[in-house]
This record gives C-alpha cells, structure tokens and sequence, in this order.
C-alpha cells in the first residue's frame, strides 16, 4: 500500500532549515518529529466514558524539528505563535500557569510536567521549532498532536524508548491534569496507534485496541493510486480554543432526561461495531450512513454541537458524493467531517462552500475560500524522522 502523501521533503527540509538556523547545527542532523491530526468516523462522546471508538489519521498535522541541547535548556520557536520560549528540563514542572508565557508554551511544560510524573528524568533539552497546519487545525485533535510531538522529540533527545500504550498515557496527563481538558483518549490513542489506509480502532475501558483491514479490493484499488473516497473537512470559521469553551469540559454532565444521554452511548457502541464490520467490507455506504446517524445522535440524544456547526452537517449530508458526514469533535467550534467518493469531492467541495454560504454568510467571509472546504487522505502515525 503507497504511503501518506504527508509531510513532503520540502516541508520536512524547511523545518530542518529553522532549527540549524536557531542552534547552528548542521541541517542533516535535525529530527523531525512528525505528529498527524486525526479525524473519528464513529465513536462520537464514549471514548472518557469507556466506550468503544474508532479513529484514523489524515495527511495534515504538527512537524515539530529539533536537535537535543547540550545541556539541559529548552529553547523553542513556533511559525504559528511569535516569541521564543526557554525554559530547563530540570526544573520541576507544576499545574499553575506561568502568566508572563503565551498559551503555547504549555504544551512543551506539559510534556515535561508528564515525564516527571510518571519517573521519567531528563537532562538534555532541546532546540526546536514547530508548525502545523493552524488554519486547518480546529477540530481535529491539534491539542494532541502538539503534546505527542514534544513528548517524543523530549523522549528521542533523552535516548528513552516509550511504548505508544505509555505515551497515550503521559498526553492524557497533559491534556487532563496539566491543560485541564475533561477528554479521553481517543485523540492521543488515534495518533499513536493509526496505521496508514486501516481504521483503529480501541475499547477505551480496557485499553484493547487493533486495526481494521480495509476490503482487499478496496485496498488493491488504493495501492493503484485509484482512491476510493476522500476526506472532507468542511470549516466552520469557529476557533475558540477547549481551554475557554465551557460547553466541551461540561459536555458529559448528566441532564435531567439520562435516557438520551444512555441511548447515544449504547447505539454508538453498536455502531462502531457494525461500522468495524462495514469497513472491513468495504461497504462504503453502509459506513457512511453510520457516520451520519452518529452525528445525529450526537445532536439529538448527546445535546452537543451549536447552529452554526449543526447547519454545516446537515449540508454536507446534502451533498454531492458523500457517504457519512459529522462533527469532527464535540462540534462546539471546529469542522465537520465527511467520506466522500474520490470521484466527487470537487462537486462536493462546492456545493457545501456555495450553501454554507448562505446559511452563515459573516462567518464564511472570515475565511479565505481555500480554507472552508479541505480534501485530504489517510495518514500514518506520529513517529521521528
């Protein structure tokens, strides 16, 4: 099976280029730490409930280069954020936010708050800058990406080997104790454990996790370069960060009515697994319709989502070629996704920039026309070139 089409050579070598300019070394000794975003198909709200999801990766995230530090200093970059931050790997990280640092920064601190928590005790820092796609990042578990990517350029700098099972691990801590984020994890297991082409999948209360084979036909058809859908990330000009969006942390209070809320938690638990045997089918259409009965279950029985993003999945069920369609995340702010056939994803791309515009023409005109509609493909697992 060909390869994630993500990150391309230029890419990793203008990251390359950044770090030698900050630290003076040489561009062939930079690592890249490459850490996709990742979309969940079926498995909407469960997951920090212990319930079954699925997940894949998309050719798109965090590149995160660096070489370790001669000592124990810190020093990093970012292309999205202006400002340097430096800070040492010996120093006791606690959960307070330092004030005088911009948000970014607690990322790479929570990486290091992680390690320390679980023993791990570093002496080499690293000098690094990190990118990512951040017009496209909205929904689509950057938070997760960012944390995995200073977890293993942390790890890689220091000579300690991980197992993706402990690093699922050590990003939940981040998220949850050090950001304050009230999520499970699927974002971080998604990113870890995705196998390019396959659909991952875990149980969330006993960790169990495997991959899905495509159909043979289907994958023999992709490994021909004749793709037989596409991903659809359809943008909703909402970026207000989890951190500050007290809808998400609130989202799995129980309500009065806990019939719907249970109903939403057992149908999508039979819905990941009639969509497990869907995939493995390579029944599209029944995958699809799957997809769209969990975002409306989402809507209906979870109470989650907001106008502006429950208007861009009732359009994209409209549209041209798509199988399945639903927020990707909570659907407070973000996108939503959709499978689509490969052979119509032009079609469909326009259509939903055309009706969305109608619908939610100011915040449409917030973004640029090549950022409310994205098409991009599978991708791999965070890993370290």
């Amino acid at each position: 099976m060909v390869a994630s089409s993500w990150p391309s050579l230029d890419e990793l070598d203008a990251v390359r280029n950044k770090v030698a300019e900050m630290s003076g070394a040489d561009g062939r000794d930079v690592r890249v730490v490459v850490s996709p975003y990742r979309i969940c198909p079926l498995g909407a709200h469960i997951d920090h409930q212990g319930g079954t999801v699925t997940a894949m990766t998309i050719n798109m995230g965090i590149l995160l280069g660096f070489v370790p530090s001669p000592d124990a200093q810190v020093i990093l970059r970012s292309g999205q954020f202006h400002g340097e931050v430096k800070f040492r790997v010996d120093e006791v990280q606690h959960l307070q936010k330092i004030p005088e640092e911009p948000d970014w920064v607690r990322y790479p601190r929570g990486a290091l708050y992680a390690l320390q928590s679980k023993g791990h005790h570093l002496t080499k820092g690293i000098t690094g800058f990190i990118c990512g796609s951040e017009e496209h990042s909205s929904g689509l578990s950057s938070s997760a990406a960012v944390g995995i990517a200073y977890l293993l350029a942390l790890e890689t700098a220091n000579c300690k080997i991980i197992a993706p099972e402990e690093n699922i691990e050590l990003d939940r801590l981040i998220e949850n104790e050090y950001l304050h984020l009230k999520n499970g994890i699927l974002d971080q297991s998604a990113i870890l454990l995705s196998k390019y082409g396959y659909l991952t999948w875990m149980d969330c209360k006993t960790r169990k996790y495997d991959v899905a084979n495509f159909s043979e036909l289907q994958k023999c058809q992709q490994s021909e370069g004749q793709a037989t859908y596409k991903i659809l990330l359809a943008f909703s000009g909402l970026k207000e960060p989890l951190m500050r969006n007290s809808g998400y942390n609130t989202r799995s209070i129980l309500k009065p009515n806990l019939a719907k809320r249970a109903l939403h938690y057992f149908s999508e638990n039979k819905r990941v697994k009639e969509g497990l045997e869907a995939w493995a089918s390579g029944n599209l259409d029944e995958f699809g319709k799957l997809i769209s009965a969990s975002g409306r279950s989402s809507i209906e029985n979870y109470e989650c989502g907001c106008k502006e993003m429950i208007d861009l999945y009732e359009i994209l069920l409209k549209a041209p070629g798509v199988f399945g369609a639903r927020f990707s995340g909570a659907g407070f702010r973000g996108c939503c996704l959709a499978l689509v056939d490969a052979d119509l994803t032009d079609k469909a791309a326009a259509f939903v920039k055309q009706e969305y515009q109608k619908v939610q023409p100011e915040l449409a005109s917030k973004l640029p026309q090549d950022r409310l509609v994205l098409i991009c493909e599978p991708g791999d697992s965070a890993h370290v070139v």
